[in-house]
């Protein structure tokens, strides 16, 4: 049922358009990002565990969303959760870029109640949508008790996956996502029966403030490292005015002589570099010299640990943008790129229930 009375307990429902709200457009056209909150709430049939408040934020595809329009999205996840009869936030949103956002929202999420990213990968008017499964398993999830404290989740096709380290592997398979370092989370049945782990969680650290309008928008670039490649491609970065690149290299974090010079002209010019790597799992290690990883740490580029390009993108953005110096932003990738440590205390200690003061989390 779509709440009106919000005197009650409820699942806000935040619908940002993606696949989940795609139709065919006019005259045989590609699809497009067309039906409201409302209409994709409607496709589930009264079928959702608990009452739904749904809000608009806007009807785009995500291979369209910029940082700012994730930015917006956070705040909406922030502004929902001001409610106390809320029980934990929905997002609607197209698995191009759900990693991205899911994890700039589990970077600021400050706040016991669960938030759950979900989608489709057929669109509405498909034969076979699989939007509103999704969408019933996601509302059981959000609303569930034993979500409360797990920060935010990505929910699609029966598994959930911690935000971090989540990843869009299949363009077109209805198992749209893995998250092959951190592990799942648990699972969520048709019947919404809710079942949730702590295998392999991601690092415990302590939430990020949401930047404001006033924040400036650095300008972030992602470039690739490939057989032949030349420092062109960098170099034109940072002509373009770029804070940081993340370096996408390949293997353990690997790129050649050309690039490794250019990137200590960037690192001495203050510019911030991360090397990730274009490979599925395993962590960037600095292992190689002439070119190799070994180099780039020398040139002053810092490791992204277990964090994909996307992700490392996600992370050095919104560290620009809080104005965090070079030092503490190597910090933050050393922690939150890492699997947690039984033997460090504070890996088990929950980052959405602190106390501490917004200007003691700064880069924690």
């Amino acid at each position: 049922m779509t709440v009106t009375d919000t005197g009650q307990a409820h699942v806000v429902l935040l619908a940002t358009g993606g696949t989940i709200s795609s139709r065919g457009s006019e005259g045989g056209g590609g699809a497009v990002a067309s039906d409201t909150g409302e209409q994709v709430f409607a496709s589930v049939g009264g079928r959702a565990a608990y009452p739904v408040r749904v809000v608009d934020v806007f009807r785009k595809g995500s291979y369209l969303l910029t940082v700012d329009d994730m930015i917006a999205i956070c705040a909406r996840i922030r502004e929902a959760l001001t409610d106390p009869q809320v029980l934990g936030v929905v997002v609607t949103h197209g698995t191009d870029t759900m990693e991205e956002t899911a994890y700039l929202a589990e970077l600021t999420h400050d706040d016991a109640r669960p938030v759950v990213f979900t989608g489709a990968q057929q669109a509405a008017d498909s034969t076979t949508p699989d939007g509103p499964g999704n969408l019933v398993r996601a509302i059981a999830v959000a609303g569930s008790p034993a979500a409360r404290g797990k920060g935010v989740l990505l929910a699609f096709a029966g598994t959930i996956f911690p935000a971090a380290g989540v990843r869009k592997c299949h363009t077109t398979r209805p198992e749209a996502f893995a998250n092959p370092d951190f592990g799942t989370a648990g699972s969520v049945s048709d019947a919404g029966e809710v079942r949730l782990t702590a295998v392999r969680p991601p690092i415990e650290a302590l939430p990020l403030p949401l930047p404001g309008d006033g924040s400036g928008s650095p300008r972030v670039d992602l470039i690739a490292a490939y057989p032949g490649a030349d420092a062109a491609l960098l170099r034109s970065s940072l002509q373009a005015g770029a804070a940081g690149i993340v370096l996408q290299g390949t293997g353990t974090g690997n790129a050649n002589r050309e690039i490794c010079r250019e990137v200590a002209a960037a690192t001495a010019a203050g510019v911030v570099v991360v090397t990730s790597t274009r490979v599925e799992a395993g962590a960037v290690v600095p292992i190689y010299g002439d070119g190799g990883g070994d180099d780039l740490r020398a040139a002053g580029a810092i490791s992204s640990g277990l964090l994909r390009p996307s992700q490392s993108l996600v992370l050095l953005s919104l560290l620009l943008r809080l104005g965090a110096p070079p030092d503490r932003i190597a910090a933050a990738f050393a922690l939150r790129g890492r699997l947690p440590d039984p033997d460090h205390p504070e890996d088990s200690t929950s980052p959405h229930n602190s106390n501490k003061k917004p200007s003691e989390r700064l880069i924690s």
